[in-house]
């Protein structure tokens, strides 16, 4: 069943309400807890199929959740990426609420990596709390801070 606008919107008016950064910036939360409370929900508000619903062939799922990846020799797992069809739209990268993405560089660079490996422009890092859109058609140095190279960051609370 496909959501409209209104809906997607008032799921996640809904759930930016619930959170509760004290809860979420513990120690003991992780970034399995974050994903599955926070970021799963979310992008199934926005219309994506996160958890396979609609029973779909691997080759045809919208959310390939830890899709195995190359990089230098070894294999990494993106926490989801995201098609249509059988192509590659964009990869997100999740880390716990306490993890501030937008200063941080260690998981920029694990991103941007990830995206340089793959060919794709296009890859969001996100703790739920941070959205940061970063272009990974440059190739990524130890040396780039979080901000390098970057299309957008949002704190959203």
């Amino acid at each position: 069943m496909s959501k409209t606008f209104e809906q997607g919107k008032d799921e996640i008016a809904k759930l930016c309400k619930s959170f509760d950064p004290g809860t979420y910036h513990a120690p003991k939360v992780n970034e399995a807890d974050v994903r599955q409370n926070l970021i799963d929900p979310f992008f199934e508000a926005l219309g994506w199929d996160v958890h396979n619903r609609e029973r779909r062939a691997l080759r045809y799922r919208q959310v390939l959740p830890a899709e195995s990846l190359e990089i230098e020799g070894h294999q990494k797992l993106p926490d989801y990426t995201f098609r249509i069809g059988p192509l590659r739209n964009f990869y997100v990268e999740a880390k716990k609420c306490a993890v501030d993405i937008g200063t941080d560089p260690a998981p920029a660079f694990q991103l941007r990596r990830y995206g340089w490996n793959a060919d794709l422009g296009v890859f969001i890092l996100t703790n739920f709390e941070q959205f940061a859109i970063y272009d990974c058609t440059q190739r990524p140095r130890p040396s780039h801070k979080a901000t390098v190279p970057l299309f957008a960051a949002r704190r959203v609370f």
